[in-house]
């Protein structure tokens, strides 16, 4: 192992504002969960994405939850879900006693095939049922082709949630990633282009729902004076103190952006050229946050796998992970359906078998960067 700093994959970047936040906080002694804090930060967010309202919580996975349960998801219950993304999406779904059916990837964009969905829909109408929601995952800090799949979803009429916890300060069409669907996910985990710590939010338009949100996530207290339960509840909401370290977070955003995007253009100019050697494509119709930046080493050109560059970069002490491993893949999800891209060609299965991510952290400087692409090249000669 090599005794140079460590650089991690995609660490917390602090911008110093958080601290004049932080400072708000413990002079008015307001530490206890909710506060003023927490609704500025919604106010902010919801203005952000331009939708109406947001709700901030302990992470995107409370989010996810939340908005299955809005949408009365139930025990049987099918829920189509992107294949390539992180467990955190699909748990939610199990957690209601439902069942996940996974979609495919396409290539232009990495994210949810609209052909495999539609023959998804296709298949379910078939067989006499249909999803009671569709869950798309922005990929990478990429958005998904929002169009094409909210046209289907409306074509059937089952609700569509984003999930957007990887692609804040992305736009698709020009419009913010994190603002289509019924519901929409964030999430601001310690790795993610801004931060809380550990935190997330639910956003949508429907602010009634919002409220009914709300409720549950506050251990589903009726308005009484004493403590009335008639169901069951949840603590999920977002304290005082890391509302002020996301509002300080949010303000940075654009700049954290065109960081992440200048990093992978430097990638982009270090590997291009480089038989057997591809970066994850940015497609047409938005403009990416970059979040990680994901590169695709074709074993049969190179002469090794993408296992070989990560063992590289970890004797050198940096960081780097293989693309999400897909999540019919998993052995908790073994049993669940699974719609290829095309029939016989599962683009999410390629992507896992020859992707890793770089280390992107907005705050990498270009001498650790030069670094990690030496070492990558170095991989790649020997």
């Amino acid at each position: 192992m090599s005794s140079e700093k460590k650089i991690y994959l995609s660490p917390p970047h602090m911008s110093g504002k958080e601290k004049s936040y932080i400072a708000e906080v413990f002079q008015s002694n307001w530490i206890a969960p909710l506060g003023p804090q927490v609704d500025a930060f919604e106010k902010e967010l919801a203005y952000y994405l331009s939708v109406k309202g947001a709700l901030a919580l302990v992470s995107g996975t409370a989010a996810m939850h939340i908005a299955l349960q809005l949408l009365e998801i139930r025990p049987g219950d099918k829920v189509f879900c992107s294949a390539l993304t992180f467990a955190a999406t699909a748990n939610p779904i199990m957690y209601l006693d439902a069942e996940p059916v996974f979609i495919d990837s396409e290539l232009r964009s990495w994210n949810m095939s609209p052909d495999a969905l539609t023959r998804a829909f296709t298949q379910a109408e078939k067989e006499g049922w249909l999803p009671r929601a569709v869950i798309v995952v922005d990929l990478y800090g990429q958005s998904a082709d929002m169009d094409l799949i909210e046209e289907i979803c409306s074509r059937y009429d089952v609700p569509l949630i984003e999930d957007a916890a990887e692609s804040l300060g992305a736009t698709y069409k020009g419009r913010p990633s994190g603002s289509f669907g019924k519901f929409a996910i964030l999430s601001f985990n310690g790795n993610k282009i801004i931060t809380t710590a550990g935190g997330g939010a639910l956003v949508s338009d429907d602010l009634e729902a919002l409220v009914r949100a709300r409720y549950l996530v506050t251990q589903a207290r009726q308005p009484t004076r004493h403590y009335e339960h008639t169901e069951v509840g949840y603590n999920y909401r977002l304290s005082n103190v890391l509302a002020a370290i996301g509002r300080a977070q949010l303000e940075v955003l654009p700049e954290r952006v065109a960081a992440k995007r200048q990093i992978f253009e430097r990638y982009r100019n270090a590997f291009s050229g480089i038989s057997g050697v591809e970066l994850m494509p940015e497609a047409d119709y938005g403009c990416s946050n970059r979040w990680l930046t994901v590169i695709i080493i074709d074993p049969f050109i190179c002469d090794i796998n993408k296992d070989n560059i990560i063992d590289a970069l970890e004797s050198e002490n940096i960081e780097a992970r293989p693309v999400w491993k897909p999540m019919q893949l998993q052995p908790l999800f073994k049993e669940c359906r699974y719609f290829e891209h095309e029939p016989g060609v599962s683009i999410s299965e390629r992507l896992f078998a020859t992707g890793l991510c770089l280390p992107s952290g907005s705050n990498l400087n270009i001498q650790e960067q030069l670094r990690i692409i030496d070492c990558v090249k170095s991989a790649l000669t020997n």
